[in-house]
Parts: C-alpha cells; sequence; structure tokens
C-alpha cells in the first residue's frame, strides 16, 4: 500500500508550513456524491478563495457534457482531456479546485495535485454516496445494472488512491468541512510579531 502523506489521520489539521506553500490551493478529491462540488462551494466563500470544477470547466471549454464526452469517445478519451485540463489549473492560484471522481486514476494527475496544492479526500461510505447520487441521470460511472454494487466497487479501486495523495481526509459532511476551514485559517494566520 503507498505511504500515506502526512495529516490523513485527522480532519482537524495542526500547523503545517505546508499549507502556506503551494500558492494557497485546496484540491478537493474524493468519488461522486462526497460533495466537492456543493461543499467546495461553501469552502471557498469561507476561506475568500475562487472556486474552481474541473469537470464544469472542461463541459464548457467543449460545449459538452461530461457524459456525452463519454458516449462520444469513450472514458479512455474523456481522462486525456481531464488529464490535459487538470494540468492546466493547477497553475492557478488562491483556489479551491473541484476534482472528477476518476482525476486520481491517471498517475500524473495525482502527482500535479499532490505537488502543486493542500489535497482534502472528502470522504463518506459507499452506501452513503448511493444515497445521494442514486437518482441522477448524468454520471457515466452510475450507468449500471446495479449501480450501488458500482459505487462500491469504485471505493474499492480509488479510496487508496485519495488517501495516497491527501494531506486531510474530511467526512463529507458541512460541519465537518467548515471545521476544517477553520483549522486552515488558524494554521494559515502569519504568527503575531511580538507582544504589547
Amino acid at each position: 500500500m503507498p505511504a500515506q502523506r502526512p495529516g490523513v489521520a485527522s480532519a482537524t489539521p495542526r500547523y503545517n508550513p505546508r499549507m502556506l506553500l503551494r500558492r494557497g490551493n485546496l484540491y478537493l478529491v474524493g468519488l461522486m456524491g462526497a460533495g466537492k462540488t456543493t461543499l467546495g462551494r461553501q469552502l471557498a466563500r469561507r476561506l475568500g478563495k475562487r472556486f474552481v470544477d474541473a469537470d464544469h470547466e472542461l463541459e464548457e471549454r467543449l460545449g459538452v457534457t461530461i457524459p456525452t464526452i463519454f458516449e462520444i469517445e469513450g472514458e479512455a478519451a474523456f481522462r486525456d482531456r481531464e488529464e490535459a485540463m487538470i494540468a492546466e489549473l493547477v497553475g492557478l492560484e488562491n483556489v479551491v479546485l473541484s476534482t472528477g471522481g476518476g482525476a486520481v486514476l491517471r498517475e500524473a494527475n495525482r502527482r500535479r495535485l499532490a505537488e502543486g496544492g493542500t489535497v482534502v479526500y472528502l470522504h463518506a461510505d459507499p452506501a452513503t454516496l448511493y444515497e445521494r447520487v442514486r437518482h441522477s441521470r448524468h454520471r457515466p460511472m452510475l450507468k449500471a445494472e446495479d449501480p450501488a454494487a458500482r459505487i462500491a466497487e469504485l471505493y474499492a479501486q480509488r479510496d487508496t488512491l485519495y488517501r495516497e495523495i491527501a494531506d486531510h481526509v474530511v467526512a463529507s459532511d458541512r460541519d465537518e468541512v467548515m471545521r476544517f476551514a477553520h483549522a486552515w485559517e488558524a494554521a494559515t494566520q502569519p504568527a503575531a510579531e511580538g507582544g504589547p
């Protein structure tokens, strides 16, 4: 099993000098239904950062939806486009970036995310994820005879990859994400200089 990055054991980070580096970016990873977009927007507002959704950026550039790309070009071609998009987006500064659930499948993406910002794995168990997305008709990876089993399979495939690059693993609910935001703010505030 790949070594985990420092900090993954706790949703509440202690001061970590690396938080001050890498352009202040936060990169959100996790499976579909983890709340990367919804919670990511809230996190960005709280921290005064710009929110960027990699899938949305790709759809805007191409003028078609992710499911359409999957249908016309196939998953491999989509992953190529996704990799190129992430390579571009990690060059931004002061952003909260939501990545697609399968972005971690490419080693190049994992490396760029790990090197370019602080990675937060928004975690939820497969049953919770299924309940959140079971009515969605716009998720290519759910086009399976048994969507719940498919999510469990994806979780088994990707959980280790998310943890491999994560600086922090945070439960994917609003309260936990806001606690993380508070800890981030505390960790990145410049130390007070001297006393009165």
